[in-house]
């Protein structure tokens, strides 16, 4: 009995000795996100590590549907008091955030959490998106892409076509005669496809031509902007594409991927614009013939193109919460933000490593050396210092201003409409649409 009670004495010694956070549940950390099927196990992946390389905070991922349903579904949850910690919101809901009064600027939460963070080790052309007036990070970046150009390299040797440099752009004119030599052979039954046409032929042609896409700086300087997507440059553009619709240079693909790509895996286009991205996809989907990365390409009359911009999504950290919870967040994101996690995010998905330390790393290791179709898009985005309107976009129901795009781009193929037509008619709705937002939120 004796030697029972001591027994029980020493066990409870110990117990006093040791901290109290060596019994304490963690704190819970809520991510909402909207990475599905191979990305959303690559997500899950980050997440078990985390979790495992510390006790203090247990980070619970949750799918929230498509880009739009995980932004609907965190308002909602804002409305009723039960938001998530983090919230994923792609890219054009940037402006809709900013101004919700429902954010934790990233920038204040790990100076609060007391982390210090070299922003300027963070590849610019990204942070630029997401940054307020005074240059101060909003959200941290995660999945962050930018449109490049794929092709069928079979398909180009049997029409005596060369491979395309992976650092210097071919141009629109070059292009054009490349799908012309491929439909006029037969080899394909059309010449080249784009996925999210309005990301990829009116949004990063205009940045990579330092044309505006609307006015006030894109409207980073002020909400009482407007599109000038209907500029000279633009309509010459969209005119051409319509002419090589009309001899099969060109395809119409559909308003998202899901068509485009679709088309080049079965090979009946040489060419397909899309995000980087879809390198991962492309990497499981074909396995019939050899394919390559290329840059966008560019008008002959530039000759020290701009940058491409980025698209995806950023991270979210949603007011609300306590001290010590944000610790974790913060924590989290840091963690995120590490050269491992961001090496296996990049090579898992084709996303880019959003720091330059990740993404000389991988060069140090020869990453590249070996993959070097996955350097194509960080060379384009970096190959420029990013100008007032090639740093991206900052407009206020961007979600329907592309919808609005789209729409006034198919009357275009259809031949219901011209492309001046268009693309007047594009920026007039679209107007309207910021005139709302500047109401709303002034």
């Amino acid at each position: 009995m004796k030697l029972m009670k001591m027994f029980v004495f020493c066990i409870i010694a110990v117990c006093l000795a040791l901290p109290a956070s060596v019994f304490a549940k963690p704190v819970t950390i809520n991510w909402w996100h909207a990475q599905r099927s191979a990305r959303g196990k690559v997500v899950a992946q980050m997440i078990d590590d985390f979790n495992k390389s510390q006790s203090e905070y247990e980070v619970v991922g949750t799918f929230k549907g498509n880009y739009d349903e995980t932004m609907n579904a965190g308002v909602a949850a804002f409305r009723a008091k039960k938001q998530p910690h983090l919230l994923q919101v792609f890219e054009v809901g940037t402006q809709t955030m900013m101004l919700s009064g429902a954010v934790y600027p990233v920038f204040e939460l790990m100076k609060d959490a007391g982390f210090e963070v070299d922003w300027s080790r963070y590849l610019q052309a990204v942070l630029s998106y997401y940054m307020n007036a005074d240059g101060n990070l909003m959200s941290m970046p995660f999945n962050s892409s930018t449109p490049v150009m794929y092709y069928n390299v079979e398909m180009f040797t049997k029409a005596g076509i060369d491979p395309l440099s992976k650092s210097e752009p071919i141009t629109w004119d070059q292009l054009g005669e490349i799908t012309k030599k491929i439909v006029d052979a037969k080899i394909a039954s059309a010449g080249m496809v784009t996925a999210w046409q309005s990301w990829t032929q009116i949004e990063n042609y205009s940045a990579i031509h330092n044309v505006a896409f609307a006015s006030k700086a894109n409207g980073y300087e002020g909400l009482d902007c407007k599109l000038e997507i209907n500029n000279p440059l633009v309509v010459n553009h969209i005119t051409r594409l319509k002419s090589w619709a009309d001899d099969k240079r060109f395809m119409y693909g559909g308003q998202k991927y899901q068509g485009p790509k679709s088309e080049f895996i079965a090979q009946n286009v040489a060419v397909y614009i899309d995000s980087i991205s879809a390198i991962a996809k492309l990497k499981k989907a074909v396995k019939d013939f050899k394919w390559d990365v290329a840059p966008l390409p560019v008008e002959a009359s530039m000759k020290s193109p701009q940058n491409s911009i980025i698209g995806g999504a950023s991270n979210w950290v949603l007011n609300g919460h306590s001290k010590e919870e944000y610790k974790g967040v913060a924590t989290f994101l840091k963690f995120l933000a590490s050269n491992e996690m961001q090496e296996y995010w990049h090579k898992e998905t084709g996303y880019f490593p959003i720091t330059i330390d990740a993404y000389d790393s991988l060069k140090a290791k020869g990453y590249y050396d070996d993959n070097p179709l996955q350097e194509v898009g960080i060379k384009q985005l970096n190959r420029a210092i990013p100008t007032k309107i090639s740093r991206g976009l900052r407009l206020g129901y961007f979600v329907q201003i592309r919808n609005i795009i789209n729409e006034e781009l198919e009357q275009v193929w259809n031949g219901k409409k011209s492309p001046q037509k268009a693309l007047d008619d594009a920026a007039s709705r679209s107007n309207a649409q910021l005139k709302n937002f500047e109401k709303t939120y002034n």
